[in-house]
């Protein structure tokens, strides 16, 4: 399994492949906000840390693109909770 997530914005989400399916986390943009709305792992993979992988990777992104971020996802929240070196993201 790879660990590079991308920004696929046709659908917005944040993609990274998991086995033969793929975890996301779907996103609402808006200036300078990005609102982290759903996380999801494939089922037969969860409780393997995919879950806070991407969305470490997602914070990172969100990071070098200068944007705040809205944790409405309760999985990205308790990560971030978890996490202080990410709590400056917050809006």
């Amino acid at each position: 399994m790879g660990s590079e997530i991308r920004d696929n914005p046709d659908r917005s989400r944040f993609e990274m492949d998991a086995g033969n399916d793929i975890a996301v986390v779907n996103y609402r943009l808006a200036p300078g906000v990005i609102t982290l709305s759903h996380t999801e792992v494939p089922e037969e993979l969860e409780g393997r840390g995919l879950g806070s992988t991407i969305v470490r990777g997602v914070l990172d992104i969100v990071r070098a693109r200068g944007l705040k971020v809205v944790p409405a996802c309760g999985f990205v929240a308790a990560f971030i909770r978890r996490n202080p070196d990410y709590r400056d993201l917050l809006a």
